[in-house]
């Protein structure tokens, strides 16, 4: 019987479905020791279906334990995309002495004797630590039968104001409302600047520490393929103010920001009830090509956790990303380089211990010469990260990283800017069974992106594109795998 470790292209260390379709994580929430981890499910096929909520726990973000199913379609649709919250002070009735868990979600049908979709927010409630959950009797709480698309709340607790907050997607704008027990909502605002290159999904508002005891807002934006676009689904992000009423940008209405330069993050959001850290996860693909990726027995994976933070450069703040420090609990063995000196004539070549990998580079450029990283996953695939000094551009090529006939859209070459720091730079490269995360700059950007390389003896080949570049570091670590062989 095949074994979930020796299935082709499953994600190792990345958070997957034992089978069937996932999409969206939703209701991220942390309580009592333990990160929640809610997601868009599909029982029943590996394509997209009537919507579910799966479940699983980690007491460590790294592994996982599966739980049942916390969500089914019921009268009023199917579930659709959301958030959980801990009602510590019992705003909503639902619970006795202890605090409990509130899941704010989509339900999604049609309006009686049309086919025109109906979108409208429900709750559901947990006094088990989220192992069981209650529909709540007066569902809906919040309707709108103006905006056909109305989705995906996010909802938190706003201290300054004493309310619950939510921020909902309503086609091309996020709307904000307020409530004194997650219920009872009234409008505050409306968002809609930045990019509408692809109608709103998935928003998430949250403060992160600014510098000098100061806090900004962030806001984060996914957008859907329309099929006008290359890059088909992603998401943007904002940095301002908020009151607790509305939310004030700190850029231009039409500069955009996005979160990750590559193809596949899409639909992320931070856990709620976390102290001390926001922490964030995307699911790992793009509905460009989703249905239709070739995984076999499952279909979705999460991005690697990332840990969020703000950093003030010259034109304004921006979001800084990181693999959450936890990753050194897979760390396996592990070889350090220094003062490589590399060309296009003299490069070195480093055999992989196994296709799963952690990579810290160091590198400092002389002249206008690229360095380049060549990962040859088999005789016939191979994944290419290059940066070049001259356009300060950091690109990932899978053009011909394996598999790819399944969609015309997925060989491509993903690029993000990245600045030099006194003619160097550091990246960070988290190598999956099916997928790349590189981080430039101690996560200034990012790109994520999947592929399907044939599972043979990897080796990583570090070289210029020109003269000679200076590799002061390189780092590797070979890492474990997060599932149990009698899985």
């Amino acid at each position: 019987m095949k074994t979930i470790l020796s299935e082709k292209y499953r994600p190792q260390f990345h958070f997957s479905p034992k089978e069937k379709w996932m999409n969206d994580p939703n209701g991220m929430v942390y309580f009592e020791g333990e990160y929640h981890l809610f997601y868009q499910y599909h029982p029943y096929s590996t394509v997209w279906g009537p919507m579910h909520w799966g479940h699983a726990v980690s007491r460590d973000l790294i592994q996982w334990e599966h739980l049942p199913l916390a969500l089914y379609p019921d009268e009023h649709g199917a579930i659709f995309s959301g958030s959980a919250v801990v009602d510590w002070k019992n705003s909503t009735g639902f619970f006795n002495d202890e605090p409990g868990l509130v899941a704010v979600y989509t339900s999604h049908d049609t309006y009686p004797g049309t086919d025109r979709a109906r979108q409208r927010q429900c709750l559901a409630f947990s006094s088990d630590k989220g192992r069981t959950w209650t529909k709540y009797s007066g569902n809906p709480v919040l309707t709108d039968e103006s905006k056909t698309d109305y989705r995906d709340p996010k909802v938190f607790w706003h201290m300054d104001t004493q309310r619950w907050i939510m921020i909902l997607a309503t086609g091309q704008s996020a709307t904000i409302y307020k409530s004194e027990n997650l219920i009872d909502w009234q409008f505050a605002s409306e968002f809609a600047e930045g990019s509408h290159a692809g109608f709103w999904e998935c928003p998430d508002l949250f403060p992160l520490p600014s510098g000098e005891g100061k806090e900004k807002w962030v806001m984060l934006v996914s957008l859907g393929d329309t099929g006008d676009y290359t890059e088909g689904s992603r998401t943007q992000y904002f940095t301002g103010d908020f009151d607790g009423e509305t939310f004030v940008n700190d850029r231009e209405k039409d500069e955009v920001l996005w979160l990750d330069h590559g193809r596949d993050n899409y639909a992320g959001v931070s856990f709620s009830d976390l102290p001390d850290r926001r922490i964030y996860m995307g699911w790992m693909s793009n509905w460009r090509y989703a249905n239709q990726v070739p995984t076999g027995e499952w279909r979705g994976a999460m991005t690697f956790p990332r840990e969020l933070s703000l950093s003030a450069g010259a034109d304004g703040l921006h979001l800084i990303q990181k693999p959450v420090p936890e990753i050194q609990v897979l760390r396996k063995a592990g070889e350090t380089c220094h003062d490589l000196f590399v060309s296009a004539e003299k490069h070195a070549v480093i055999p992989l211990k196994g296709s799963l990998m952690e990579l810290n580079l160091e590198a400092e450029f002389e002249g206008d010469a690229g360095l380049e990283l060549m990962i040859l996953h088999s005789e016939a695939d191979r994944t290419i990260i290059y940066y070049d000094p001259q356009s300060e551009i950091l690109s990932a090529d899978r053009t011909h990283s394996g598999e790819s006939d399944f969609s015309a859209s997925f060989p491509a070459v993903q690029e993000a800017p990245l600045k030099m720091k006194n003619r160097s730079i550091r990246l960070q490269l988290l190598l999956d069974s099916s997928s790349i995360e590189l981080f430039g700059n101690d996560g200034e950007c990012a790109i994520t992106g999947l592929i399907f390389p044939q599972p043979e003896e990897s080796v990583l080949r570090v070289a210029s594109r020109g003269g000679r570049v200076h590799v002061k570091s390189l780092e590797l670590h070979e890492l474990s795998s997060i599932w149990k062989r009698k899985e």
